[in-house]
């Protein structure tokens, strides 16, 4: 399984990082913070089915908006009323009960982002076109403290609840995002190889209904055997009530989810379930949060980062000031199509 089988046991590797970043933020021109970059115009394009051409795919680089995340404590990412440490656990024992029915056979262990990885934007900016005017209005977007962004889109959610926004709004909007170039091939093509080769995983800090909405217009839901996300469901009143995924203490990762603690607990358990390790462990993703989880790669697992974008960047900085601290092989990617190829080569190996 290369160095991350070794990491779960390291007393070294408890610290998720041990260089300073800061979490990015893409956000669109009235989008869910203020002062945010401009974005691309949004299409419209009929959905369909994994492989055939459902969303209009564009690439798009944009500059990064940095907000440094505060020190946490316990009861800062607790929900309201939960004992301390108590989402943190109920999260251990989900892991647990449904990791277990998955085939123990398969040779390589996937794992992918969702936003601006799988699809081409990031959710929690797209939901706003649901708005009145589709923009939030100053006072809420005042609201936003570094560090609290899951607790400033539960309020963002609040709002279009109150604006009589419906699950059917915004299930039609998440559908219409577009695919990263390149990522329905991608996903075609672990969908078609043989049952042993991957275990793929979704791994995200957005939030539970925004993902599914759009896996299952795209046909792609399937493909993945389990996704870490922030619990969203509708209330009895209509409104998508979001929870945060977990507690931790990594300081420098999101209040609500640090993606390296996931990505530890999983193949932990995996390994243990299996009773071996995976062949490889490979990760896709975009952004800050993503290199986290891809400190702890060892040197036969891949890094996938998008290239141009937060992950690639810290990946390289981290290279050029502590050579060797980042031990996986990194393949930077503009389109899915260079991450198939890749894989191509690695599971005929």
């Amino acid at each position: 399984m290369g160095g991350l089988e070794g990491a779960v046991t390291s007393p070294a590797a408890a610290v998720c990082l041990s260089v300073t970043y800061k979490r990015t933020y893409h956000r669109p021109t009235g989008g869910t913070l203020p002062h945010s970059e401009s974005g691309s115009d949004q299409t419209g394009p009929t959905p369909g089915i994994i492989g055939t051409p459902l969303l209009t795919q564009h690439n798009k680089i944009r500059n990064n908006e940095f907000s440094r995340n505060p020190g946490l404590t316990q009861q800062s990412v607790e929900g309201e009323g939960d004992p301390p440490g108590s989402r943190s656990r109920r999260s251990e024992i989900t892991m647990t009960s449904n990791s277990a029915n998955i085939s123990s056979d398969k040779r390589f262990l996937i794992f992918f982002d969702f936003d601006e990885t799988i699809v081409d934007e990031t959710s929690d900016d797209m939901v706003v076109q649901a708005a009145p005017g589709q923009h939030l209005p100053d006072w809420l977007k005042d609201t936003y403290q570094p560090g609290r962004y899951n607790e400033y889109m539960q309020r963002v959610l609040a709002y279009l609840a109150e604006q009589g926004v419906t699950e059917s709004d915004i299930r039609s909007i998440m559908e219409k995002i577009p695919a990263s170039p390149g990522m329905l091939t991608l996903l075609q093509f672990l969908r078609t190889r043989p049952p042993q080769d991957f275990e793929v995983v979704l791994l995200s800090d957005a939030n539970s209904f925004f993902i599914e909405s759009w896996l299952r217009r795209a046909g792609a839901r399937q493909i993945f055997h389990r996704i870490f996300s922030n619990p969203a469901t509708f209330n009895k009143d209509g409104r998508l009530v979001m929870r945060p995924f977990h507690s931790h203490d990594c300081a420098r990762c999101p209040n609500n989810m640090c993606k390296q603690v996931v990505v530890r607990d999983y193949v932990a358990r995996r390994t243990e379930e299996r009773g071996r390790p995976y062949q490889r462990i490979f990760y896709v993703g975009d952004g800050a949060n993503d290199f986290c989880p891809a400190l702890a790669l060892g040197p036969r697992d891949v890094a996938f980062p998008r290239r141009d974008f937060p992950m690639h960047r810290l990946i390289t900085e981290t290279h050029e000031a502590m050579p060797g601290d980042f031990k996986a092989v990194t393949v930077p990617w503009a389109s899915g199509e260079e991450v198939v190829q890749r894989l191509r080569r690695l599971v005929a190996e």
